[in-house]
C-alpha cells in the first residue's frame, strides 16, 4: 500500500489524474506482479493491472492491492476503455520506455490528455527496503559462492566460455533464477575490453583475468567484479592491480548521503589521475543496483545519494595490448558508512 500512496503523492504533485506503467521492472516494483506482459493504470481512487488470460491467476495471487482486468488479445484497447471508465483526462506514460509508434496508438485509441513523465516509478525504487535489501545480499552471496567455486577450475588450457558457463550453471544450482548479466570473462590482453563478454580464448599461463557477473535472487541482482592471474602477472599489470584495489577501498571510504553521484565520481578519478593512469579509467566508477543491473541512482543524471541505495563502485585501469584491471563491490550507503554486501577479498589472487 505504501508504493501505491508514493505514486499518487507523485501524481498529485505533477497535477495528473492516473498513470499507465508499461515498463516489467516498474510494473513488478509497483504491484509484485512478475508476469512478462501487460500494464498497470493507477488513478487516485483506483489501481488496475491488464493482463492476458495466460496470467490471470498469477496476477490475482501477487497482485493483491490491484483489481485485475483480463483482455482478449487487444490489450490497448482494453487499456483505453479502462482509462475512460475511470474519467481520466490527464494520462501519464513512460516516456523513457515507449516508442514513437506505441504513443501514436495512446493517441488514437485512448480519450484522454497524454503526459510525457519520466523517472516517476524508478525515483521510488532507488531507495531499497529492508525486504528489498535482504534480497540482494542473498544475490550477492550466491554470486560471491559461486566464483569461489569456479576459481578451483582457472587452469592454462580452459577457456573464457567454460568458465562463463560454470558461473552461470553454479549460481543457478545455488539458487539464482539466472545470471544478472552475460558474464564478462576477459582474459590476457583481452582483459583491457571492460565489456570483454566470454569467447572461446584459451587461459593460458600468465594471463590475468577479469570476472565481473552477478545473479538474480527473486528478481534482484547483485553485481561483481574480481580480477585474478594465472600465474605471476606482468609487473605493470600487477601494479595496477594495486592502484585499483586501493581507489577502490578509498572510494567505498568517500560514498555518503548527500554526495551527488558526479561528485562521487570526480572523487574516484582524481584518485587514479594522482596515479598517473587517468586516461586508462574510462568509465564511470559505478551505478545503481536492484531490480535492473543498471538503473538509478547514475552519473548521468547526477542523482544525490540517499541512505539504503543500492551503488556498485568499479573502478578499472585498462591498457590496450596489455591489459586491465577492474574491482568492483555492491554497496549500501548508510548514513555512518556502507554495508559491503560482496566483502570477498580483494586481495591479487595468483592461481
Amino acid at each position: 500500500m505504501m508504493k501505491l500512496t508514493k505514486i499518487r503523492e507523485k501524481l498529485q504533485e505533477l497535477d495528473l489524474d492516473a498513470i499507465l506503467i508499461t515498463n516489467a521492472s516498474n510494473r513488478r516494483y509497483i504491484s509484485d506482479f512478475t508476469g512478462t506482459a501487460g500494464v498497470i493504470l493507477i488513478s487516485l481512487t483506483e489501481a488496475k493491472v491488464i493482463v492476458d488470460g495466460r496470467y490471470t491467476e498469477q496476477a490475482k495471487a501477487q497482485a493483491k492491492q490491484f483489481e485485475i482486468v483480463e483482455h482478449n488479445k487487444n490489450l490497448l484497447e482494453v487499456s483505453a476503455n479502462e482509462v475512460g471508465k475511470m474519467n481520466v483526462k490527464q494520462l501519464s506514460y513512460e516516456a523513457d520506455h515507449v516508442s514513437v509508434s506505441q504513443f501514436k496508438n495512446y493517441q488514437k485509441q485512448i480519450d484522454a490528455e497524454m503526459v510525457e513523465t519520466s523517472n516517476i516509478v524508478e525515483s521510488l525504487r532507488m531507495v531499497k527496503t529492508e525486504e528489498e535489501l535482504g534480497l540482494m545480499r542473498e544475490a550477492a552471496r550466491i554470486a560471491e559462492k559461486a566464483l569461489e567455486h569456479v576459481l578451483t577450475m582457472i587452469k592454462p588450457g580452459i577457456t573464457e566460455k567454460d568458465l562463463s558457463a560454470e558461473l552461470i550453471y553454479k549460481m543457478q544450482k545455488l539458487g539464482a533464477s539466472g545470471p544478472a548479466n552475460d558474464p564478462i570473462v576477459a582474459s590476457g590482453v583481452r582483459s583491457a575490453l571492460p565489456h570483454g563478454r566470454a569467447s572461446e580464448k584459451v587461459i593460458e599461463k600468465g594471463d590475468i583475468i577479469t570476472f565481473d557477473f552477478g545473479a538474480i535472487y527473486n528478481g534482484y541482482r547483485s553485481d561483481m567484479t574480481r580480477t585474478v592471474s594465472v600465474g605471476e602477472p606482468p609487473a605493470e599489470l600487477k601494479k595496477i592491480y594495486h592502484i585499483v584495489r586501493e581507489t577502490l577501498e578509498y572510494a567505498k571510504e568517500k560514498i555518503k548521503p548527500g554526495l551527488t553521484v558526479k561528485e562521487y565520481d570526480q572523487l574516484a578519478r582524481e584518485y587514479i589521475e594522482e596515479k598517473g593512469y587517468g586516461k586508462y579509467f574510462i568509465h564511470g566508477i559505478g551505478h545503481g543496483l536492484g531490480l535492473d543491473l543498471h538503473e538509478g541512482p547514475t552519473v548521468a543524471a547526477n542523482e544525490v545519494f540517499e541512505e539504503n541505495m543500492v551503488f556498485t563502485v568499479e573502478p578499472g585501469i585498462y591498457i590496450p595490448d596489455l591489459g586491465g584491471v577492474r574491482l568492483e563491490d555492491d554497496v549500501v550507503i548508510k548514513k555512518d558508512g556502507i554495508e559491503n554486501l560482496t566483502p570477498s577479498s580483494k586481495e591479487l589472487i595468483i592461481l
